[in-house]
C-alpha cells in the first residue's frame, strides 16, 4: 500500500510535467527581471545620496554618522565604505580592510549595469589613498554625466589640530583636483589652512579662506570649527554671484570632552538642511549646529549618569537616541551675518 502511494506520487504525467516546465520558465523570467527601484521610480522630495566614506562595525564615525541622519531627514542614501574597520582609532586597536580605487570603480560599474547611478547628491568623507581619491573624481564625472545637476558635498578629511590623518600627497590632490569640482566644502580650520595655504588666526582670515576656496570652485564653504582667541566658531560663506559672498558666523559653546564622528555628522546635516534651504546656508548651518549641540548635550548627560568621567576618553555620540533633535531641532544657535 505504502509503495503504491509513492508510485502514484512520482508517476510520470505529461500534462502536469508540461505545466511545471512552463512554471519554471515563468519563475526564471521573473527572477531575471529587474526589481522595481522605488527610490528611482518614486523619488523622495529631498533626494538620493551616494555616500562614500569610512565605516566601523562599532562606533559612530563615517557612514554610520552620516547615513542615519540623512535618512531621518527624508533622503534615500546608498553607502559605499572606503574603509571598513572593527572600530575607530579612539579604541586601543582596530582591524579591517581598505578599499582601493579599482574596487570602488567595480561597485560603480555594478550600479551602472543596472541603471542605478542617478543621484541628486554625492557625499564624500575620509579617503586614505590617492588611488581611491582619483577614482572619486571619475565617480563625480560619471554621476554628472547622468545628472548634470548633481550636488557634490565634500568633507576633505585631512587632519585636525596641526596633524595630518592622511598621506601628505593627498593634500595636493584635494587642492588641485577635488576642490574645483565640489559644490559644497566643509573643512575644519586645519584642513582649510592646508587647502588654501593661509594661516587662519582671525575671523577675517577665516572669511578670506572661504573666498580663496570659492575662487577654486565650490559655491558653498563652511569651515566647521575655528578656534579664535579661545572662542569656537563656525564660519560659512555662500557665493551666489561671482565675487560676491554672503558670509556669517555661529558661536559654538565649548564642551570639555572629545567626541568621535561629529565632523561626519555635521557635514551630513549641512547637506540635508542646505538642500531644503538652498538659498539660506545660514539657516541650514543654524539647524545643523543646533542638532549637533543637542546631541552632544545628551551624550554628556548619559555618560555622566552612567558614572563615566567624560574627559577620560573619547565618547561615542548618542545618535540613535537623538532622532527628534535631528528631525526637528530647536534653533538655539543663531548665525550672525558679516557686513
Amino acid at each position: 500500500m505504502l509503495k503504491s502511494v509513492f508510485i502514484g506520487l512520482f508517476e510520470a504525467k505529461p500534462i502536469r510535467s508540461f505545466s511545471i516546465f512552463r512554471l519554471s520558465r515563468s519563475l526564471k523570467k521573473w527572477a531575471m527581471a529587474p526589481p522595481p527601484i522605488l527610490s528611482l521610480a518614486l523619488p523622495s522630495e529631498t533626494g538620493r545620496v551616494l555616500s562614500i566614506q569610512s565605516h566601523t562595525v562599532q562606533g559612530y564615525v563615517g557612514n554610520k554618522s552620516a547615513v542615519f541622519p540623512l535618512q531621518l531627514l527624508g533622503y534615500d542614501v546608498d553607502p559605499i565604505n572606503s574603509v571598513q574597520f572593527s572600530n575607530h582609532t579612539g579604541y586601543p586597536s582596530f582591524k579591517g580592510q581598505v578599499l582601493n580605487g579599482d574596487q570602488l570603480w567595480d561597485l560603480i560599474e555594478g550600479l551602472e549595469a543596472n541603471d542605478l547611478l542617478f543621484y541628486t547628491h554625492l557625499l564624500t568623507g575620509y579617503i586614505g589613498s590617492i588611488s581611491f581619491l582619483n577614482t572619486i573624481l571619475k565617480v563625480v564625472d560619471k554621476l554628472r554625466s547622468i545628472n548634470p545637476k548633481l550636488t557634490y558635498v565634500c568633507d576633505p578629511v585631512l587632519g585636525d589640530e596641526g596633524k595630518l590623518y592622511v598621506p601628505q600627497e593627498l593634500v595636493a590632490v584635494y587642492r588641485k583636483k577635488v576642490v574645483p569640482v565640489a559644490t559644497m566644502l566643509t573643512p575644519n580650520q586645519f584642513e582649510a589652512e592646508q587647502l588654501t595655504g593661509l594661516r587662519i588666526s582671525s575671523e577675517q582670515d577665516g572669511r578670506e579662506a572661504c573666498n580663496i576656496l570659492h575662487a577654486a570652485g565650490p559655491s558653498k564653504v563652511v569651515i566647521t570649527s575655528i578656534n579664535i582667541d579661545g572662542n569656537l566658531l563656525l564660519i560659512g560663506s555662500h557665493q551666489k554671484e561671482k565675487g560676491q559672498s554672503l558670509q556669517f558666523k555661529i558661536l559654538i559653546p565649548k564642551i570639555p570632552a572629545y567626541f568621535t564622528g561629529t565632523g561626519d555628522l555635521t557635514t551630513a546635516l549641512l547637506l540635508g538642511w542646505s538642500n531644503k534651504y538652498p538659498e539660506n546656508l545660514d539657516k541650514a548651518a543654524e539647524l545643523s549646529v543646533s542638532s549637533l549641540q543637542a546631541l552632544l548635550a545628551r551624550t554628556i548627560n548619559d555618560y555622566t549618569k552612567a558614572g563615566h568621567d567624560c574627559q577620560s576618553s573619547s565618547l561615542e555620540i548618542r545618535l540613535i537616541q537623538s532622532q527628534e533633535d535631528i528631525r526637528n531641532p530647536e534653533i538655539k544657535y543663531k548665525a550672525e551675518m558679516y557686513d
